[in-house]
């Protein structure tokens, strides 16, 4: 992930003009810090199958993460979660205003794209993972979860309802990432295990995420928090103690289904997910 890292370093988005903080608004969050959870799962896969083809892959794993960026952005405005801080910085309609960090999510958006058709692998291979990024971050993906998630603000949702708006704000990108690593690879014959494996370690994600808002401060998440009081959160809808159990629940079908992958794969996604998986635990 360090020679991940440097690769983003060396591909932050470049243009120069005479707007004061255009290209620095394009680039704060993206060199503000991140998990990089999604990019060490596709890479992970491209690892396990073909360590020839990563290099090639850091064009991928770059767009997914730009993707997630942008989403980030707009997550945080006024208009939705109207947040202060964000990897640990201040968000960016904070430290710009509002029509900065709109456009600057806007166009890490569309550069997502832009990346990953420059990605050094064939085209038939880059039209499915532009189709998988685009289906999975789009209309029918996470835009869906964040317009479920906003509308319905302050009206509590049924249990299969709030996962499915976590399903598609958070699970379908985690999922792409694994399903796309796969594409990359040549494995579309485990594409869709891969995918369904996501949408759980997606949820998870999620509980996770839900139950480390009510329990970290701002310092210690690197964002706001105790934030979801109107939301349809696991935490809000559960309550704590039950929020825990599904998250120990989904936790060890995870860890059973990852025992069931062939060795290269554990041995590749281990160190990442080991991290993850329990994380609401600590």
């Amino acid at each position: 992930m360090e020679q991940f890292e440097a690769f983003l370093g060396l591909h932050l988005p470049t243009v120069p003009c005479f707007h004061p903080h255009y290209e620095s608004s394009l680039r704060q969050m993206l060199t503000g810090g991140g998990k990089r959870f999604r990019p060490a799962l596709l890479l992970g896969v491209v690892r396990a199958y073909n360590p020839l083809l990563t290099q090639s892959a850091y064009h991928v794993a770059l767009a997914i993460e730009l993707l997630h960026t942008y989403s980030l952005i707009h997550d945080d405005l006024p208009a939705m979660d109207n947040a202060d801080l964000r990897r640990g910085i201040p968000t960016l309609h904070k430290t710009y205003d509002e029509v900065s960090a709109i456009l600057a999510g806007d166009a890490l958006n569309t550069y997502a794209f832009e990346v990953l058709s420059n990605a050094p692998l064939s085209d038939r291979v880059i039209v499915k993972l532009v189709r998988s990024l685009a289906h999975n971050g789009g209309v029918a993906g996470m835009v869906l979860g964040q317009a479920i998630d906003c509308h319905f603000e302050n009206h509590r949702l049924e249990l299969d309802q709030v996962k499915m708006l976590h399903i598609h704000k958070t699970g379908k990108l985690i999922a792409a990432s694994l399903q796309m690593g796969a594409f990359i690879v040549g494995r579309d014959d485990i594409a869709s295990e891969l995918y369904d494996f996501g949408i759980d370690l997606g949820l998870l994600f999620q509980i996770q995420d839900d139950i480390l808002d009510v329990t970290q401060d701002d310092e210690e998440a690197g964002k706001t928090t105790n934030n979801d009081e109107a939301k349809n959160s696991f935490v809000t809808l559960l309550g704590y103690d039950t929020a825990m159990e599904e998250a120990n629940t989904l936790a060890d079908k995870i860890t059973q289904r990852m025992e069931s992958f062939d060795e290269n794969l554990q041995r590749e996604l281990s160190p990442t997910l080991n991290h993850y998986i329990n994380r609401h635990k600590d």
